[in-house]
């Protein structure tokens, strides 16, 4: 899963997606987004067709939601739910978005923590050569009912974990390749079976290293560089290989 992760400053898109300056709402570097965070997203624009980068909320609310509160837990979708399922079947077909980020936590059970209660070790996953990387993220625009300005959302795709990342959980987010980026934004692609293959094939674990970092990211209001810091531990209770 992915419940937090590092999001990458206007200058740092710009240079990992070859994008051209833009001046609304500009996104600053965060080290500890959360769920309902407003974050950028990429998408093809709907008149240029070109590369853009837009906010969303980390949580889709589909167009058809109906309910005075906003949905909960669908800041994840699964990819073996997200062709059936109604919440995430339209965006999949027509909506499909990437989320850009520098890494994302995980937690891991670790005795060397204490209180006993809260012995969970977080880990910082990310590149191994620390470049910037998109998950595939699914993406709607909902219209309150009382006329007010419509709100664009999100999910990331998430898939079982492969290769030395079952160490660290069961399920990561789906990690898209250059060339798999541009095929799962491919407005022309209206097929969620061919959407899900490009998903599928696409994260590759061995692209990836994580190591141990504090527990100052256990509070989602924390926010600084030193919560990606490398934690050094001198024990080996962190199951699998720290890199």
């Amino acid at each position: 899963m992915c419940g937090r992760f590092v999001s990458p400053d206007d200058a740092a898109m710009e240079r990992a997606w070859h994008l051209g300056r833009h001046n609304n709402n500009p996104f600053a570097r965060r080290f500890n987004v959360a769920p309902t965070a407003t974050v950028p997203v990429l998408r093809h624009a709907s008149k240029s067709g070109e590369l853009e980068v837009c906010a969303a909320r980390w949580g889709l609310v589909p167009h058809w939601w109906t309910d005075a509160k906003m949905p909960r837990f669908t800041f994840n979708a699964r990819v073996e739910e997200a062709r059936a399922k109604p919440m995430w079947r339209d965006a999949l077909r027509l909506a499909r978005c990437v989320v850009p980020a520098e890494g994302w936590y995980e937690w891991q059970e670790s005795a060397s923590i204490a209180p006993v209660a809260a012995r969970k070790q977080p880990l910082f996953i990310h590149r191994c050569d620390s470049e910037l990387f998109a998950f595939a993220g699914l993406m709607a625009q909902w219209k309150p009912p009382d006329g007010g300005e419509p709100l664009v959302s999100c999910a990331v795709l998430t898939t079982s974990a492969a290769g030395h990342m079952t160490d660290v959980h069961t399920r990561m987010p789906v990690v898209l390749s250059s060339d798999a980026q541009t095929a799962w934004l491919n407005r022309e692609l209206e097929d969620g079976n061919e959407a899900l293959k490009i998903a599928s094939a696409s994260s590759a674990p061995d692209e990836l290293e994580y190591y141990p970092v504090s527990t100052l990211v256990n509070n989602a209001r924390a926010e600084s560089e030193e919560l990606i810091r490398r934690l050094e531990h001198t024990t080996h209770d962190i199951a699998g290989e720290l890199f």
